[in-house]
């Protein structure tokens, strides 16, 4: 009969349980990873969305796993605190040496929150905090390559090239349509004609039907990003478009995007790299945009502490109309939004607490097309009554009794979805100028489009539940009514049979669940005549069933249609349309 462990023994034995469960996790995140290039090559587009589903549900796959075998070692102790402490100690020094310890610090994390459901952070035993201030081990591998001054922009483009696993369909035409791009924006910020040097990194990142070589252009004292992307069709593998401004790096790497496949071994100086490139995008959204979602969401929730800690902010009901599922709420000087589902809906919100955290799974698991805010699911927050406004207490206890608890000193909130803020685009479109608010109606049209390209039908098409970014960019971010494109049955009305039926209150056709009539959307969009007649001159066919009626054909006979990440401006001449609208 075995002796029994003693509590060193244990603690030793259940940082190593959890260490080798994370090493699984990153074996199993890695080969699928791995797989894009090839995907990319055969133009598997299915394959490589399969792949991104895949890599999505793998962590809470690992968590579980890992979580089984820390109840067969821990049995009756295993919701013990006193052994918990030792086992993160020695988990700390475990991965010391490791390339991605701050990955690794998270994935403890996730086994003391299910463990303990922990109301609050407990630093004891979780790294609320990293432990390392700065990186514990060297890097085993700079994570891009450096490459010295070039004889001509050409030459450099030349070598950069030489470093993608691709065969070019055009590759003279490419690389004199990209030396051409950069020798633009070299002009445009006043820098030499000439590149004294880039970084290149190593890794090739993807995403749906694209590939994307990302790197940095030093000439004298000007540093310019440079993102070439790739496409392949029948003809083979071409540079579809150049992005040489932060605006246009910073949009691809957006909140509102699939994450991308990127194989890197020590995702903590990609990061820094990317930051480089794109100084005002937190440290989160790089981590959550290369994959690591759940370290992105750890970031996350520090830069919420440390803004806590800097400020006497108060948490405050957010601009713009009352959702009638979310009570959401921002602080002044915090980026985020805060949401949380009400306990009780009003009758023509036909709907329930669980089918709403299914819409946010949705999106989680959907390509979002650049236009589906990402929300992050937060539980047990701890957070000073004294940073809430009263007239959010007031909402809280009225409406979110089963979700929030309010005690003397400390508010509890038992579960909220944190997302990026955005403007309200009803709120946007009235005080903004004429010329953006023109710019904001065409994009808003363009991404009810684009979501439909992607199988999403936003259900309540009413300006205030889309938002405009920084960039100005129209997103979706209200959920409850989302559903696939598919689902959706477009029809024309019905002619009136009679002058009864033309002046009756309510339709003298049968209306089902499904049923969307696009006539009817001109008059729900609430735009002022000018703003009305900008819309329609791009957007006209929106109220057409039979438009809606093809692109639902092309999706449901399994049509990938591809979203262009990037302006058409960033597009090389003559490349060929995409598909859809």
């Amino acid at each position: 009969m075995d002796a029994p462990l003693t509590d060193s023994r244990r603690s030793f034995v259940g940082a190593n349980t959890i260490l080798a469960g994370y090493e699984n996790y990153v074996a199993r995140f890695r080969v699928i990873t791995s797989r894009a290039e090839v995907r990319f090559l055969q133009r598997d587009w299915h394959g490589m969305q399969a792949d991104a589903s895949e890599r999505l549900g793998l962590y809470r796959d690992v968590v579980d796993e890992v979580l089984a075998d820390i109840e067969a070692l821990l049995g009756e102790r295993t919701e013990d605190q006193s052994i918990w402490a030792p086992i993160k100690a020695v988990f700390s020094a475990l991965i010391s040496d490791r390339d991605d310890w701050d990955i690794a610090e998270t994935f403890f994390n996730s086994i003391t929150r299910r463990v303990f459901t922990t109301v609050g952070v407990d630093q004891a035993i979780e790294f609320v905090d990293t432990d390392f201030d700065t990186p514990p081990s060297r890097s085993s591998e700079p994570v891009f390559l450096a490459l010295g001054r070039a004889k001509s922009v050409a030459s450099m483009v030349e070598a950069m090239l030489d470093h993608c696993p691709f065969d070019f369909a055009d590759r003279p035409g490419d690389v004199a349509a990209v030396t051409d791009r950069i020798e633009g924006r070299l002009e445009q910020v006043g820098a030499l004609m000439s590149l004294d040097g880039a970084e290149l990194v190593r890794s090739i990142f993807y995403r749906g039907q694209a590939a994307y070589l990302v790197a940095r252009l030093h000439s004298g004292s000007h540093t310019i990003p440079l993102v070439m992307a790739f496409t392949h069709d029948d003809a083979g593998v071409a540079i579809d478009a150049v992005l040489t401004q932060e605006h246009e790096v910073s949009i691809l790497f957006s909140f509102t995007r699939s994450y991308f496949l990127v194989d890197v071994a020590r995702p903590y100086d990609l990061v820094r790299f990317l930051k480089r490139l794109m100084p005002r995008k937190r440290v989160a959204e790089i981590y959550i945009a290369i994959g690591y979602n759940k370290h992105g969401k750890t970031e996350l929730y520090r830069d919420l502490r440390r803004h806590l800690a800097s400020t006497d902010e108060q948490f405050e009901i957010a601009r713009g109309t009352k959702g009638l599922v979310m009570i959401v709420f921002t602080m002044p000087g915090f980026d985020d939004a805060f949401k949380i589902i009400r306990d009780k809906f009003p009758p023509q919100k036909r709907t329930t607490r669980r089918a709403i955290m299914d819409k946010y799974r949705m999106v989680f698991q959907h390509d979002r097309a650049g236009r589906l805010v990402d929300a992050h699911d937060f539980q047990h927050l701890e957070i000073q009554r004294s940073r809430f406004s009263d007239g959010l207490l007031e909402e809280f206890a009225a409406e979110a009794a089963d979700t929030i608890e309010v005690h003397d000193d400390v508010v509890v909130i038992k579960q909220v979805y944190v997302e990026r803020r955005v403007i309200p685009l009803d709120i946007y479109v009235r005080e903004a100028g004429e010329r953006a608010a023109g710019a904001a109606v065409l994009d808003f049209g363009r991404s009810i489009k684009d979501l439909a390209s992607t199988n999403i039908f936003p259900g309540d098409l009413l300006l205030k539940n889309f938002g405009v970014t920084r960039h100005g960019r129209v997103v979706f971010y209200d959920y409850d009514e989302l559903r696939p494109l598919t689902d959706m049955r477009f029809r024309k009305i019905p002619v009136a049979r009679d002058d009864e039926d033309e002046m009756a209150a309510d339709a003298w056709y049968s209306v089902g669940d499904t049923d969307v009539f696009p006539e009817e959307h001109e008059r729900f969009l609430g735009l002022s005549p000018a703003l009305k007649e900008v819309f329609l001159s791009e957007h006209v066919d929106m109220f057409s069933p039979e438009a809606w009626q093809n692109i639902q054909r092309l999706v449901a006979g399994g049509e990938l249609l591809h979203v262009l990440p990037y302006e058409e401006s960033a597009r090389l001449p003559d490349r060929p349309r995409w598909t859809g609208w």
